[in-house]
C-alpha cells in the first residue's frame, strides 16, 4: 500500500502540497489528473524521494521497487534492444556473474533463478514491447543516438515497462507517442500486474486503463473510484452538495449578524448577542469546489461565408521543385465544415494544412477560395516561440495595430488573459496558457476557418473540454490534426484520410479507423486486393504462411519508411526556415529523397492492405 499522509512540500516559498493525504491501495491502477501547475509532477518527485517533503510522510511497502522515467533521455552506442535489456538489473547482474563465476554450485544457484525471473525470453519480451512503441526489427538494433528525442523517450518508456516495479508511475507517457502505439499503450497497461500511478491528460487512457482518480487541487489530493468519466460524475455531485451546504451557511450566518445587530446595543439580549457572536467568529466557511475562472476559450464568430469556403481540383502539393508529396486532391470546404485530418505521422496532413491556410501554393490544379477569406491557421511551433520579457497585452497590441485598448483586452479577455493576467510575462507562462495566448493572436480578426494542428499537446483534461465546448460553439469551420480521440470524436463531423499520396474523404467512423490501424478491419470504402472465397476455401497452410511472411515484411517496411519519412519532414522543416522558404540544393535533395520514401511508403502501405485482406479470408 502506497501511503501519503499529511504531506506539505513548498517551493519557492509556496506551497505545492499542504498537508494532502491519500492511500493508493496495492494493485490499484491510479490516474493523477490535476490542472497544469497544481504540483503533479511535484508529488511524482515526491514519491521516488527525489524531493523531501516539508512536513508529513510517504510510505511504500518494504523493498517495494519503483519505476519512473528520468529527464534525461537515454545515449550513446547501445541498441534499443540493449536499453531495454539492461533495465532488468537483477538479470543483468546474474548473466554477467556467470562469466566468470567457477563455483559449480553457485552456478547452479544462478541458473534456478534465471528460470524463476524467466531472464531467457526476456529478448522476446523487449521485442514485443519495443515492437509495440513503434520500432521494427531494424530500428531495435540501431545505435541510441541514431533517433530523436522523442523516440529516445519512447525507449526509455520501453526499459521502464520491461523493467515491471512494483509501483509504476508514469508522467505523460503518451506525450512522445502518435496514436497507434497510444492505443498499445492502454492495452499494455490495462492488463499490469503491479501497483500504477499515471498523470495523463488523454480523456480515453483514464477511462480504459485506471481504475481510480486521484485529483490534486489547492494543495489536498482527494481519491474516487473508477475512471474519469465516473471522476466527473462524482465530482458533479460534490460540487452540488458543498454548494447546497454553502448556501445553507452563508444564510445562517446572515441570520447570526442580523441577530447580533439588532440586539448588542440591548441589555436583556447583549449576552445572547456575544454568544451568537462568538459563534459566528468560530463558523468555518465552506469551500465551494475551485474552478479556475480564467479556463476561457471564446473564439470570435465570423462574418457569414457562403459555401463552398474552399474547392480543391486535382490540386498537387509540394515543396519546391521536388515532386509533390499529395495529388489528387479533389474536395471542398464548406462553411461550417468540422474536418478532421486522419493519417499516420508522416503522411502529409501538415502539408495539407499548410495549403489549406494558403502558406503553400499548389504544384498542380487549382485551389479556389474568396479573397476575403480569413484562416486562423495554429501549430505547436507558435507555442514554443512565445517567449522573452514580452506580455501578452505587448503582443496582442502589436498583432491589432491601430485598434482601440478597449478592443485588444476584449480579445485577450475571450482566453482568460483579463486584468493583471495580460501584464505577465509570457516566459512566466504555462504551457497551456502559452496555447491559449497562441490561439487568442491567430483568431484576433474573426477568421472564417480554425486549421488546428495538435492544439491539446499543452492542455489539462478541463482546459481540453473547454476547447472542445468553444469549438462547437464557433460558428466558423474547423479542420483538426489531433491524436485526442475524444476531442476529433465530440467536435468533427467529416474525416479525411492522409494516405498514399493524396488526401480522401473516410466514411467510417473514428471506431472503424482504429480498428483499421489496429490491423482489424480495412479502411471503409477501400477493400483493395481482397480474394474470392474460392481461394479462402482451398487455401493451403503453406499459403497462409506466405501471406503472413508478406503482410509481416509489408508492415515493418510501414513502420521503417515511417519513421523515415519524419525524420526528413524534420530537416525539411528547419532548413526551409533557416532559408526564409528558399529552396537550395541541399532542400532539393531532401525533397526528392522525400518523394521516393512516400512513394516506396505507399506501395509498402499497398502491400500490407492486400496481405492483410487475404490472411482475413484464410
Amino acid at each position: 500500500m502506497l501511503t501519503i499522509d499529511s504531506v506539505t512540500v513548498r517551493l519557492g516559498g509556496r506551497a505545492i502540497l499542504e498537508r494532502a493525504s491519500a492511500t493508493v491501495p496495492v494493485g490499484a491502477r491510479v490516474g493523477l489528473i490535476g490542472r497544469n501547475g497544481a504540483g503533479k509532477s511535484t508529488l511524482m518527485k515526491a514519491l521516488i524521494g527525489e524531493i523531501e517533503p516539508d512536513d508529513g510522510e510517504i510510505s511504500k511497502p518494504a523493498r517495494a521497487r519503483i519505476g519512473y522515467i528520468a529527464q534525461e533521455a537515454p545515449s550513446g552506442s547501445m541498441t534499443p534492444e540493449e536499453v531495454v535489456l539492461a533495465s532488468a538489473t537483477e538479470r543483468a547482474a546474474l548473466l554477467a556473474e556467470l562469466e566468470t563465476c567457477t563455483d559449480m554450485d553457485r552456478m547452479g544457484d544462478v541458473h534456478e533463478r534465471l528460470l524463476a525471473i524467466d531472464a531467457y525470453s526476456a529478448p522476446a519480451r523487449a521485442a514485443k514491447i519495443l515492437n509495440g512503441l513503434g520500432f521494427d526489427e531494424e530500428m531495435q538494433q540501431r545505435p541510441v543516438d541514431s533517433f530523436s528525442g522523442g523516440w529516445k523517450m519512447r525507449i526509455a518508456l520501453g526499459a521502464l515497462l520491461f523493467s515491471e516495479p512494483d509501483i509504476l508511475l508514469l508522467d505523460e507517457p503518451s506525450n512522445h507517442l502518435d496514436l497507434e502505439a497510444t492505443l498499445w499503450l492502454e492495452n499494455f497497461l490495462k492488463s499490469y500486474p503491479a501497483t500504477l500511478v499515471v498523470i495523463s491528460h488523454e480523456r480515453d487512457l483514464l477511462n480504459k486503463v485506471v481504475d481510480h482518480i486521484l485529483h490534486l487541487q489547492g494543495g489536498q489530493l482527494t481519491l474516487y473510484p473508477g475512471g474519469y468519466d465516473a471522476f466527473e460524475k462524482q465530482r458533479a455531485e460534490r460540487a452540488a452538495q458543498l454548494a447546497a451546504a454553502k448556501a445553507s451557511q452563508e444564510a445562517q450566518a446572515a441570520r447570526l449578524r442580523d441577530y447580533v445587530a439588532r440586539n448588542s446595543a440591548r441589555a436583556s439580549t447583549a449576552k445572547q448577542a456575544q454568544s451568537r457572536a462568538k459563534m459566528l467568529a468560530k463558523m468555518q466557511p465552506i469551500a465551494a469546489l475551485m474552478e479556475d475562472p480564467t479556463l476561457s476559450f471564446d473564439f470570435p464568430d465570423p462574418a457569414e461565408m457562403k459555401s463552398p469556403m474552399i474547392t480543391l481540383e486535382q490540386a498537387a502539393v509540394g515543396y519546391g521543385e521536388a515532386p509533390p508529396i499529395l495529388k489528387r486532391l479533389n474536395f471542398r470546404i464548406e462553411a461550417d465544415d468540422r474536418i478532421a485530418l486522419l493519417g499516420r505521422n508522416g503522411n502529409g496532413k501538415t502539408t495539407l494544412a499548410r495549403l489549406l491556410a494558403a502558406q503553400l501554393t499548389p504544384a498542380e490544379g487549382a485551389v479556389n477560395a474568396p479573397g476575403k477569406l480569413k484562416v486562423g491557421y495554429f501549430t505547436q511551433y507558435q507555442v514554443e516561440e512565445l517567449a522573452g520579457e514580452d506580455t501578452p497585452l505587448d503582443l496582442m497590441n502589436r498583432a491589432m495595430e491601430g485598434q482601440s485598448q478597449a478592443a485588444v483586452r476584449a480579445q485577450l479577455g475571450r482566453f482568460g488573459f483579463s486584468g493583471p493576467r495580460a501584464n505577465q510575462r509570457v516566459d512566466k507562462l504555462s504551457g497551456g496558457e502559452r496555447a491559449r495566448l497562441a490561439l487568442a493572436l491567430i483568431t484576433r480578426d474573426a477568421p472564417h476557418l480554425l486549421i488546428l494542428d495538435e492544439p491539446t499537446n499543452h492542455l489539462d483534461v478541463d482546459a481540453r473540454e473547454a476547447l472542445v465546448q468553444a469549438l462547437n460553439d464557433y460558428s466558423g469551420a474547423v479542420i483538426l490534426i489531433s491524436h485526442d480521440r475524444h476531442m476529433v470524436e465530440l467536435t468533427a463531423d467529416r474525416l479525411f484520410l492522409v494516405d498514399g499520396g493524396t488526401a480522401r474523404e473516410y466514411d467510417g467512423s473514428m471506431d472503424d479507423y482504429i480498428d483499421f490501424i489496429l490491423g482489424r478491419g480495412q479502411p471503409k470504402g477501400d477493400r483493395r486486393g481482397k480474394p474470392s472465397g474460392d481461394r479462402a476455401a482451398t487455401a493451403s497452410a503453406g499459403d497462409r504462411r506466405s501471406a503472413k511472411s508478406q503482410f509481416d515484411k509489408a508492415e515493418a517496411n510501414i513502420a521503417r519508411l515511417t519513421a523515415e519519412l519524419e525524420q526528413l519532414d524534420g530537416r525539411i522543416l528547419e532548413l526551409s526556415s533557416d532559408a526564409g522558404g528558399q529552396v537550395g540544393a541541399k532542400m532539393q535533395g531532401l525533397l526528392t529523397k522525400r518523394s521516393a520514401v512516400a512513394d516506396a511508403l505507399a506501395e509498402a502501405e499497398e502491400a500490407w492492405l492486400a496481405a492483410g485482406a487475404v490472411l482475413e479470408t484464410m
